[in-house]
């Protein structure tokens, strides 16, 4: 299996699901993460103290930091070693795969040839994404209908042209399509965009509309719910699940091109193309999507459906609509999920505003969450920070985070720096006084730290005796205290240097004497 990485929300999602009573394997399933993986965080979180029985409260944050932290899903390399076999082996696999053997065939004759047994999934999943290989579409059967309220199957439709009042200009409009699978009463969502933020609020409309949540949603592989698209092993967007958390419902994506997953909903994708859209005009996506109401609500909830024969809308009502969880009291706090590098200033940015990190982690990826009220950091599954939300181009800083020798200056804390200086010395701490005592004491923190710079240099008695002295003449100029300081060093360190009159005089043995240097011939 290929390894990724499994973040801290995927972990949430786990823990939700075990304690909601789901087993390992419906877990696995759900969550698209391997039974033994969900084993391993659930048993972490069972010895970390989380029950069954304690409910969704008890997953806090601390408690996922803890789980991730015990596990430690870490491996260096991308893929494992029956992948590298089979990469090694590639030239003998490629030729029997384009003979048509099947997979299992290729896996024993492979055995046979190396005498290593490689697993079916891994084989397949390397036939795939590195030989192109594409199996033909088997049969198929019709599923039964789930229960009433649990299932809700989403997909997005290309429309047409609308015109768009902010560009002036007509736009190419999409539809997220919404239906009960059991009744197949449909809601339609219109929307410029397939971002989260679109898709998110086409799903608030859905809840509004339905006047409840379903249990369980499948979509397809849309860019907004799922990162990494794969046959076997897609990745969620952390945002839309975290979304799903907060409304309650669980993400069950469909395979990659297999439309058969969500077969009622993809019928209705042309259905509503055809039946609502063509033909139309529509002002704005605003009258569209009041005339879309109206449309799921009359035309196509009071029709006879095609195979149950009953009209969805009051199947809907006097069946379905009972098991639905409570429609969301309040809207959605949408966040902002990132993962920035803390810089040497040790801060992050986050939605354009700055945010201090603890000094440990400069140069680290951070993940971040940053909803309307609280920006919360994680670092390898633990929380390590949080801070109001800002404004962009705000800044929220935490002197702890700074190293003590830097915190009083990047907070500018006049007081701490009267009394490192009184710690050095009466007139030391007198003279820094004078320095911060005018109207701008900021100003004059450089002259302090010099200041201090002279302490580590001369040691805390010549300089105090030297403040002493600057004080009696009232001379407060920190330039002035490194000169007395550097002539009294100068001056004493001539007079040991000056010879005495006991001193021994050395012949020097190579030394000629004066006569060589005089004019020779009666020149001078």
């Amino acid at each position: 299996m290929v390894f990724r990485e499994v973040d801290v929300v995927e972990v949430k999602e786990m823990l939700r699901l075990w304690v909601r009573g789901h087993g390992y394997k419906s877990i696995a399933r759900l969550t698209q993460i391997d039974r033994k993986t969900v084993r391993r965080y659930v048993e972490a979180a069972v010895r970390a103290g989380m029950r069954q029985a304690g409910g969704e409260p008890q997953i806090t944050d601390g408690l996922v930091g803890e789980v991730i932290n015990a596990v430690r899903p870490a491996r260096p390399g991308s893929h494992g070693r029956a992948w590298e076999h089979l990469d090694a082996h590639r030239e003998f696999i490629e030729p029997r795969l384009k003979e048509g053997l099947t997979l299992t065939k290729i896996a024993s004759l492979l055995y046979r040839h190396t005498g290593v047994v490689v697993p079916y999934r891994t084989l397949h999943r390397f036939c795939v994404t590195e030989l192109g290989y594409r199996p033909g579409r088997a049969m198929t059967v019709r599923v039964d209908d789930p229960e009433p309220g649990s299932e809700l199957q989403v997909d997005f439709g290309r429309m047409g042209l609308v015109f768009d009042p902010d560009s002036g200009r007509r736009r190419l409009a999409y539809a997220l399509i919404f239906t009960a699978a059991y009744s197949r009463h449909l809601f339609v969502w219109l929307t410029f965009s397939q971002a989260l933020e679109s898709v998110i609020a086409g799903f608030e409309a859905a809840w509004s509309f339905f006047t409840g949540v379903f249990k369980v949603v499948i979509p397809d592989n849309m860019k907004a719910i799922v990162d990494k698209a794969d046959p076997t092993n897609p990745r969620l967007n952390a945002g839309f699940l975290d979304y799903a958390q907060a409304r309650g419902f669980v993400v069950d994506p469909t395979r990659v091109r297999k439309p058969q997953d969500k077969p009622k909903v993809e019928r209705a994708v042309p259905y509503v193309r055809r039946s609502f859209f063509a033909g139309e005009a529509f002002a704005d996506l605003a009258d569209a999507q009041a005339r879309a109401v109206a449309w799921c609500r009359g035309e196509a909830g009071l029709r006879i459906h095609g195979t149950t024969a009953r009209r969805p809308a009051e199947v809907f009502a006097a069946e379905e609509m009972c098991h639905l969880a409570p429609e969301p009291e309040r809207p959605y706090d949408l966040p902002l999920f990132a993962e920035p590098k803390v810089a040497r200033d040790f801060h992050i940015e986050v939605g354009r505003a700055l945010y201090s990190v603890p000094c440990a982690y400069i140069g680290q990826r951070v993940q971040v969450r940053a909803d309307s009220s609280l920006v919360r950091v994680w670092h390898r599954g633990a929380l390590i920070k949080t801070h109001p939300r800002k404004l962009p181009g705000g800044r929220s800083t935490d002197p702890a985070d700074y190293p003590a020798d830097k915190a009083a200056y990047a907070t500018r804390d006049i007081e701490y720096l009267k009394r490192v200086c009184a710690g050095h010395g009466p007139n030391v701490g007198a003279y820094a006084r004078e320095l911060l005592a005018g109207e701008l004491p900021w100003t004059k923190m450089r002259q302090v730290y010099r200041l201090l710079g002279l302490v580590r240099r001369y040691g805390p008695g010549r300089v105090d005796a030297a403040c002493a002295r600057a004080l009696e003449v009232e001379v407060v100029d920190v330039t002035r205290i490194a000169r007395m300081l550097e002539r009294a060093l100068e001056g004493s360190s001539t007079t040991e240097a000056t010879p005495t009159a006991e001193a021994t005089v050395i012949d020097l043995r190579f030394a000629r004497p004066k006569d060589d240097f005089a004019p020779r011939g009666g020149r001078r």
